[in-house]
C-alpha cells in the first residue's frame, strides 16, 4: 500500500489508509460526499462546503489549538495538561507509515473547524482490523453545523477501506451534547469501560 503523504509504497503496512480507488459518489446520513483526490473527501453540508481530509504537516498551527481545546474539555489543561512530548509524539505518529494512528481534519475556507484521531488494532473476534475513534472535537463556532457528523463519517469511510467491520468509541457519561449526535450515527454497545492507571 502507499504512504498517504509521499505516495511511496510501504510494503509491510497492512492497514494503511490511502484511498484504494476513486469513488464517484456516496450518500451517508443525508450528507452527500465524493472522493475528489485521494485521500480528500469533499462533503457538502447544508450551509457550506466542508472538506474532510487527512491532516498534513502544514496544519499544525491550526490543529494545535483544536487539540488543546479537546484536551481542556476533558480536564487536561494547566497543571493537568498533557506533557509536550505526548503531543509531539501524537503529531509525529500521523506521518509515520508504520503507525496505526491517523488524523482527519474538517476544513472550510482554509480554516480547520475540527479534528478526529483514530487507530486500528487487532481483535480476537475478527480477521480484519478494528477501528477505534479516539478523539473528536470541533471548534465552538463550528458546533451544530454537521462538522462532527462529517468527521465521524470520514472515519467510517477509512475503516471500510481498511477492511474493518466495526468503528467504536467512548465518551464521558456527562457529555450529553455529544451523545445526541452519537445516538444518531451509532448504537450504544452496552459495555462498561474499566481501567487502572499506573
Amino acid at each position: 500500500m502507499l504512504d498517504r503523504e509521499t505516495g511511496v509504497a510501504a510494503p509491510h503496512r497492512q492497514i494503511r489508509l490511502i484511498a484504494l480507488a476513486c469513488v464517484s459518489r456516496k450518500v451517508a446520513h443525508g450528507l452527500r460526499y465524493r472522493l475528489i483526490n485521494p485521500p480528500f473527501l469533499r462533503m457538502k453540508t447544508m450551509s457550506d462546503d466542508l472538506t474532510i481530509r487527512f491532516v498534513v504537516r502544514q496544519d499544525y498551527d491550526q490543529w494545535f489549538p483544536l487539540w488543546e481545546g479537546y484536551n481542556a474539555f476533558y480536564g487536561r489543561s494547566g497543571a493537568t495538561a498533557l506533557a509536550a512530548d505526548i503531543t509531539r509524539m501524537t503529531w509525529a505518529r500521523f506521518f509515520d507509515a508504520y503507525e496505526p494512528v491517523h488524523g482527519l481534519v474538517a476544513e472550510s475556507g482554509g480554516q480547520l473547524l475540527g479534528l478526529t484521531h483514530y487507530l486500528f488494532h487487532r481483535s480476537t473476534t475478527a480477521i480484519g482490523p478494528v477501528c477505534y475513534l479516539q478523539d473528536l472535537f470541533t471548534g465552538e463556532a463550528a458546533r451544530g453545523k454537521g462538522v462532527g457528523r462529517a468527521l465521524i463519517n470520514g472515519v467510517y469511510e477509512q475503516a471500510r477501506r481498511a477492511g474493518s467491520s466495526r468503528v467504536y468509541w467512548q465518551t464521558h457519561e456527562t457529555n450529553h451534547t455529544a451523545q445526541q449526535l452519537y445516538n444518531k450515527v451509532a448504537e450504544p454497545s452496552g459495555f462498561v469501560v474499566y481501567r487502572k492507571l499506573f
